[in-house]
């Protein structure tokens, strides 16, 4: 493949220029014709070739030399934005370090229940492996999720659940639900940068509440529900993203009394409820989704790979979700994502694996938070759990100059400021702590505070 591409980036054959045989091309190159045969489909698949039944292959009319690699990673000189993080972690390559990213490396996850399971999903039914999904998705997970929630004392029927693509995908048709451009929205502040991002793709006025060790500063968010009109506000209930916080009785009783007073509707995304070592308050909970909206997905414990998230909410809401779904993405998740989720998720290996991995997690975040602290890094509150420490970092030290410092040494952090609404957040960084082990890490740390002007 790279030699046809180098061919045709030198113009030693242009468009229209036939290539040579599978044959004659696997002699000249060593290699077999089956080999040859596979790089051709390939080049086929990209637009750089096309094959003409019974004469062979040629050079497109319009071929155009694939972006050098260099190019195809992200800008790095950009602003540091709610995008910022996402496309460094995502699109940087695996050797990379990626403290400032959202997920657990892989062998911090089950693959052994999803090397069974996937060896389950190919002895599925055809139907599984072959068609779209149903447009409320897999009644088996549906069914567990459903058991769950139960087990919290939320009892509802399953005309009020549906699952999604992703917890993205769930938040994403609730906002085109609910929301119209203008539209007013609360966030925490700081938050998690990707409600930023999406709510920014439906133009809507984006207000941040300050964020407290106990939930939302209540005093705040009702100035802001009197003063701005909010539609919506988007919250994590549990081990909070970014600041690990969890919310208490108190701030919630007062802040769904608030909601009900302004006639707000709430999403609470619980994706980290698992990694929590006992239940805390949650909003849906209390209110049995009478205006909270719950959602949440599976990419943080099991896999990203196989995404799927749900919305549980009021039926009149889920029937137009579902419809709104449908006309979006014609129907729900993939059948062999929810599948393979759904067997791995009843089987009782995963409630052994979670217990061990919060256990896991309790060692990284002290090891992490103790290396840390002799930079003059600290956790703005050590969480109850999950994989991330809310630092501080020392007196005049600006977090989105210490990230483009450490990519220069190909190490992604995630500045304050991605996470924050009001731009208040300059001080302080996200860490994963268990993509926080290398020693690179800390020594580009270290290196940046005494290079970055204070």
């Amino acid at each position: 493949m790279q030699t046809i591409r180098q061919r045709v980036a030198s113009r030693a054959i242009s468009p229209g220029d036939r290539l040579p045989s599978v044959r004659s091309f696997a002699d000249s190159m060593g290699v077999s014709p089956s080999t040859v045969v596979e790089a051709y489909d390939r080049l086929v698949a990209e637009g750089l070739i096309r094959a003409r039944r019974g004469s062979g292959f040629y050079v497109t009319g319009a071929a155009v030399p694939p972006i050098p690699i260099g190019e195809l990673e992200p800008r790095r000189d950009r602003a540091i934005d709610p995008f910022w993080v996402s496309r460094q972690s995502l699109d940087t390559d695996a050797a990379v370090l990626k403290p400032g990213c959202g997920w657990l490396p892989a062998d911090w996850l089950p693959q052994g229940a999803i090397r069974r399971g996937l060896r389950a999903l190919a002895r599925a039914e055809d139907d599984t492996l072959a068609n779209y999904g149903g447009t409320r998705g897999s009644q088996v997970l549906r069914r567990h999720l459903l058991g769950r929630f139960a087990e919290e004392g939320l009892d509802i029927g399953p005309e009020q659940i549906m699952l999604a693509g992703s917890g993205t995908q769930a938040v994403d048709l609730v906002c085109r639900y609910l929301l119209r451009p203008g539209d007013t929205v609360l966030v925490d502040d700081p938050g998690y940068f990707n409600f930023q991002a999406l709510l920014r793709a439906h133009h809507v006025r984006i207000i941040g509440v300050p964020y407290t060790h106990q939930g939302p500063d209540i005093m705040a968010f009702e100035a802001a529900l009197a003063a701005e009109r909010p539609r919506l506000y988007i919250t994590n209930s549990a081990l909070h993203n970014p600041t690990g916080a969890s919310l208490s009785p108190q701030t919630a009783h007062r802040l769904l009394s608030a909601a009900a007073a302004h006639d707000l509707t709430i999403i609470e995304d619980d994706i980290f409820t698992d990694f929590e070592p006992s239940p805390s308050p949650r909003l849906a909970v209390l209110d049995g989704f009478e205006r909270v909206i719950r959602v949440g997905s599976f990419s943080k414990s099991l896999s990203a790979a196989s995404r799927c998230g749900y919305i549980a909410a009021r039926a009149d809401w889920i029937e137009g979700l579902v419809d709104l779904q449908v006309a979006t993405n014609f129907g729900g998740p993939s059948p062999m994502a929810t599948e393979l989720i759904a067997g791995i998720l009843s089987g009782g290996g995963y409630r052994r694996h979670m217990a061990e991995l919060r256990q896991r997690l309790t060692h990284a975040r002290e090891e992490c938070a103790e290396r840390l602290a002799t930079l003059g890094i600290t956790p703005s509150v050590m969480p109850r759990g999950g994989f991330y420490l809310w630092c501080s970092l020392p007196d005049g030290q600006d977090s989105a100059d210490i990230a483009r410092f450490c990519m220069q040494r190909d190490i992604v952090l995630a500045p304050g400021n991605v996470f924050s609404a009001s731009q208040n957040a300059a001080g302080f960084m996200r860490f994963n702590v268990t993509q926080t082990r290398d020693e690179r890490i800390f020594t580009a740390l270290a290196d940046s505070l005494r290079s970055t002007p204070s």
